[in-house]
């Protein structure tokens, strides 16, 4: 328990000496390994699309009061002649409680004549059932408004990020980014959630989120590494590996108070209570927050690392640390090879701070004098 404690005291704070950057190659593996499953995804799963992308008819059914299971109006739609392009989802709860039947693309007098046959069916009124259709090229039209959004982000703050600190802070801020994007999108595609346009403003929100674990961490490094060439206490890596533990408690705490209320709206709105509107939404930025807040610790610094020790000034920052280094440690050897067996390193030291000039007593030889002022010594009982 005690360890526990130390753990979490040494977090607060920001004691912690984990090797992040150190251990760099081994984040890369584990990010290139889970990106080439996320692509691979993309491609041969892809997405789930939902009526807003893809085209189609929608049919909201009242069922308060009844009833009637998702199961049974699957049944019926077949029955009646057009299946259902994705399995019903009941949504809301209480006096909003209802079932939503995506389609195929109907013509108006089809949708009517559906509506007809669900309604005597399922015994609700054709007034309570609403029938809504989509055109594909409105999805189409959101994706290209989201795409140029996320061109014209992406450039404004690589801008502000290579004038506030470095051109490579600004480059490992846009490779944390893409990472996170493909994380996301990979996980939604082999959940196979429907992507909705909901899955698109989750997906732009999550940028944000990682963009600002990542500045936070960039900001001490840039603290920890100003004026660092003049000197030789450390290299840059070390600098920066200080930088990314003092702020992991910080970042832990951001990571945890955003993942929290998300976790609660995808596990327990959409798991447990069956409210099937929120959970594409949950699910993007839950993936997107979590991968957020590891690009920011694991790969974002790690690459701004690799990027800055190529420059010359930082290689020859390295070696001065390395030099001075060796040269402490072979002076510290030499010291202790002249040291005798048995004998203290350094003479004994008085009250005052001055080495004592009584020198070491014979064997045999009388005592030292006692200084002035000092109490004389009792002899010692036999």
């Amino acid at each position: 328990m005690s360890d526990v404690r130390s753990v979490v005291r040494r977090l607060y704070r920001g004691e912690t000496r984990i090797n992040f950057i150190g251990s760099r190659r081994r984040w890369y593996l584990a990010s290139l390994i889970l990106i080439t499953i996320c692509i691979l995804s993309f491609i041969f799963r892809g997405f789930n699309y939902g009526v807003e992308f893809k085209g189609g008819t929608q049919f909201q059914l009242p069922v308060t009061g009844t009833s009637i299971t998702t199961t049974q109006v699957e049944t019926t739609f077949r029955d009646a002649g057009v299946a259902p392009a994705e399995p019903p989802q009941k949504v809301g709860s209480g006096a909003t409680n209802q079932i939503v039947v995506k389609t195929q693309s109907l013509t108006p007098a089809q949708s009517a004549d559906l509506k007809a046959k669900i309604a005597s069916a399922l015994g609700i009124a054709q007034n309570k059932i609403t029938v809504q259709s989509v055109s594909s090229s409105w999805g189409h039209n959101i994706t290209v408004k989201a795409i140029e959004g996320l061109i014209v982000f992406l450039i404004v703050v690589s801008i502000y990020i290579a004038i506030r600190y470095q051109w490579r802070m600004a480059a490992a801020g846009i490779v944390a980014l893409l990472h996170d994007l493909i994380v996301a999108g990979g996980v939604y595609s082999l959940v196979g959630f429907e992507v909705t346009p909901s899955t698109v403003v989750g997906l732009l929100t999550i940028l944000g989120f990682s963009l600002y674990d990542t500045v936070v961490v960039f900001d001490k490094v840039a603290e920890n590494t100003k004026d660092i060439t003049a000197g030789s206490r450390m290299t840059y890596s070390e600098a920066a590996n200080m930088a990314v533990n003092q702020t992991l408690m910080r970042s832990i705490n951001t990571s945890l108070i955003a993942l929290l209320p998300v976790a609660g709206l995808l596990f327990v709105g959409a798991g447990i209570l069956g409210v099937g509107t929120i959970k594409d939404l949950a699910l993007i930025l839950f993936v997107g927050l979590a991968s957020g807040a590891y690009s920011s610790l694991f790969l974002a610094t790690p690459v701004v690392v690799e990027l800055t020790e190529r420059e010359p000034q930082y290689k020859a920052l390295t070696k001065r640390v390395v030099a001075k280094r060796n040269s402490e440690a072979a002076k510290a050897a030499t010291a202790a090879q002249l040291v005798p067996a048995g004998a203290s390193a350094a003479p004994a030291r008085v009250g005052n701070g001055l080495p004592s000039t009584n020198g070491p007593r014979r064997a045999g030889g009388p005592a030292p004098a006692p200084r002035p002022g000092a109490r004389p010594q009792r002899p010692k009982r036999k």
